[in-house]
């Protein structure tokens, strides 16, 4: 039972209910609380003024699209204890409990080799010895070791909570309406068959046009070439640090949380020491270091660091094929002409990104028929290519000053 009634008023679902008193505890918690300091999409704000939301905005939404779920399931006799619906609202609040700074922009920078994902599930495991063990079940769902599939698959699937939250948040922040989805439809369609979710036939064309807006949110909102290309400028920024820092060239406290830019091969020594530093550090920290390395001796970061408090942006050239050796080495032998004692790996730089609309080597969707047969999605809809919408589509870019 829930001792105080709190409620959230959110932009995209009105009131939202917290159903119990550890979940309230939870969000209470000094490292949920940080979410509000960590931006849900990075610097994409430089491109959409208006996405200046955070994680925790989007853990809260999250946890109420589950709650919704949880109903819908209820209704159709799929038994849920109070017990695991309670674990699938802690499981969803906390998934995305291990963004550092700017989210997905400083992964695997801050902290070398290690992703959100694996600190997330640290973070986890600290909450639960915190909380007596009372996570332990939301950690078996997080890491696919419970027995009933469907609630793993509701964290983390082909259509999971986590992205019919994101897509419709996302979309109203940013004014982009293709990921406005219908998520009110998909969730009334789902039902579970053999401990597996499934989705009524009905929902086919309201599942459709999920993949289609996720697949158009890429492009167009979060692999943004602009948005893309101030991230890398970001992540060239935290690079230079990290050298000078080793190199002796630059001064930095211990007990600063962005001393662990100090730290090479993070995954084979990830300590409670380096994830308490990690715990401190947020969007601040990152845009205090730009600010104060402005006036830096060093030339290189300097620059960096103006173009990016700036908005001068280096020039980014998106293509279908890899840029040839010829124009890369062209540009920066220009740029060698103009700057010669400025080291060209941080002003000109090339690499791909990627988008997949539909994995199949993930877990299918699963239609249930009107018979109750079940059968992948790409067995229903015939005027869609599955086979062309699961293979990856690269873009290859070439980043360089503009000047």
């Amino acid at each position: 039972m829930l001792k105080k009634n709190t409620i959230f008023n959110d932009p995209i679902y009105g009131f939202i209910t917290i159903e119990s008193d550890l979940i309230l505890q939870l969000i209470n918690h000094p490292y949920f609380q940080r979410l509000r300091r960590i931006s849900q999409m990075g610097l994409s704000v430089l491109v959409y003024p208006g996405a200046h939301h955070t994680r925790f905005e989007h853990a809260i939404g999250a946890m109420h699209v589950m709650q919704k779920v949880i109903n819908v399931l209820k209704r159709k006799n799929i038994k849920i204890s109070n017990h695991e619906s309670e674990a699938l609202q802690i499981a969803i609040l906390l998934h995305d409990i291990g963004h550092g700074p700017f989210s997905h922009a400083t992964e695997n920078i801050i902290l070398k080799g290690v992703d959100h994902e694996y600190i997330s599930l640290k973070i986890i495991e600290k909450l639960n010895d915190i909380f007596e063990k009372k996570l332990a079940l939301a950690l078996k769902i997080i890491k696919n070791e419970y027995h009933r599939k469907f609630m793993y698959q509701l964290i983390s699937g082909q259509i999971d909570v986590d992205r019919l939250d994101f897509l419709k948040r996302d979309s109203f922040y940013t004014g982009v309406t293709e990921g406005n989805i219908n998520s009110e439809r998909i969730i009334t369609m789902m039902d579970v068959k053999n401990e597996n979710l499934v989705f009524e036939y009905k929902s086919i064309h309201s599942i459709e046009k999920f993949l289609l807006a996720r697949r158009l949110m890429y492009w167009q909102v979060y692999l943004h070439k602009t948005s893309l290309v101030a991230e890398l400028l970001l992540v060239k920024i935290l690079e230079r640090y990290r050298e000078l820092i080793n190199n002796k060239k630059q001064k930095i406290d211990t007990n600063h949380p962005l001393e662990l830019l100090m730290y090479d091969n993070v995954n084979e020594n990830f300590n409670k020491v380096l994830l308490n530093k990690y715990l401190k550090l947020e969007d601040l920290d990152i845009f205090y270091l730009i600010k104060i390395m402005r006036k830096s001796s060093d030339n290189v970061l300097r620059k960096l660091c103006n173009q990016i408090i700036d908005r001068k942006l280096p020039k980014i050239q998106v293509q279908e094929i890899p840029f040839s050796d010829k124009d890369v080495s062209t540009i920066k032998k220009n740029f060698y002409n103009k700057y010669p004692n400025l080291d060209l790996n941080f002003f000109v730089y090339t690499g791909n990104i990627s988008n997949q609309m539909y994995k199949t080597e993930h877990s299918q969707i699963l239609i249930k028929t009107k018979t109750g047969e079940i059968i992948p999605l790409s067995n229903t809809i015939d005027y869609l290519d599955f086979d062309h919408f699961s293979k990856p589509i690269f873009q290859h870019y070439l980043c360089y000053p503009k000047e």
